[in-house]
């Protein structure tokens, strides 16, 4: 005898296996790889970073 599987999961399952096939073929084609994105980002983080510790404050006034 088989074994005995939740077909709600199953169904579930591929269609999230045939969604990330996609987008990967999508990243590939159009963007860039998910180490480049995660490098980008660290990198604009970092810029962020360094423009607010150079940021003069301001007083407002009352």
């Amino acid at each position: 005898m088989g074994e005995i599987v939740n077909l709600r999961r199953v169904k579930k399952q591929r269609a999230r296996e045939a969604a990330a096939a996609v987008a990967a073929a999508n990243r590939a084609r159009h963007g860039r790889t998910t180490a480049e994105a995660r490098r980008d980002a660290l990198e604009a983080a970092r810029r962020e970073s360094a423009a607010e510790g150079t940021r003069l404050e301001r007083d407002e006034p009352d």
